[in-house]
């Protein structure tokens, strides 16, 4: 069985939303695509149309009402007191009920009128409750729904210092440019090595001195392995 009295599945937001929009202005004509076009209830305009359908904003073809133009155009006084009369209008069962009382209905009653009615699901009739009372705030009975916008994420300044520490590179010591030649830590790389001897022979020393010179830096040092 199709649910008689409408309801948003987003909550008090897109109804708020679309009501206080148009309480600035009203379009001849409100569809699907002139939602879509003031970003309310995405994906979910068909909900807010019904809705808006119900009240009698708009008629079956989506062009506003004679009602609606002259209610929303009101003070917000005038406005909360000839909404509150559309709602009693499109409410007209719950409010033969209950009267005056309607407005201070607990939601668990007002889910059990609805389920009942229109034999809806627990989570269809929690949401036609909390359709009522977003309407109910809005025509001053009760506390009036708003709107929260989303908070921005603040944006971070990075500052000199924060940027020359991304880009900065820590020098290799001097032992480790050493080790990695001598032993070929951190990676495998060809290294050539040049090797020089500087050798001071003493002036007064005769041939014997300076064969055993020789000889030993071509024992210690040329044949070493």
């Amino acid at each position: 069985m199709a649910e008689k009295h409408p309801y948003s599945p987003g909550g008090a937001g897109a109804i708020t939303t679309a009501i206080n929009q148009f309480r600035n202005s009203l379009p001849a004509t409100i569809n699907a695509d002139t939602l879509k076009k003031l970003g309310i209830a995405p994906n979910n305009e068909s909900y807010v149309i019904n809705i808006l359908r119900f009240l009698r904003v708009i008629d079956l073809n989506g062009n506003r009402t004679k009602e609606a133009l002259s209610t929303f155009s009101k003070d917000d006084v005038e406005f909360q007191a000839e909404f509150g009369k559309m709602i009693e209008d499109a409410y007209g069962e719950l409010f033969g009920l209950h009267h005056e009382g309607t407005w201070d209905l607990p939601e668990t009653k007002l889910i059990s009128f609805f389920r009942t009615t229109d034999q809806t699901s627990a989570l269809t009739g929690k949401r036609q409750a909390n359709t009522f009372q977003t309407l109910a705030g809005l025509a001053g009975h009760g506390q009036a729904p708003t709107t929260v916008p989303k908070a921005k994420q603040p944006k971070v300044q990075k500052t000199k210092d924060d940027k020359s520490k991304e880009t900065r590179v820590k020098p290799a010591a001097p032992g480790d440019i050493a080790n990695e030649l001598v032993n070929g830590s951190g990676g495998k790389r060809d290294v050539g090595l040049t090797v020089r001897i500087e050798i001071n022979l003493p002036q007064a020393a005769d041939q014997e001195t300076y064969d055993r010179i020789f000889r030993s830096i071509r024992e210690n040092l040329l044949n070493a392995k």
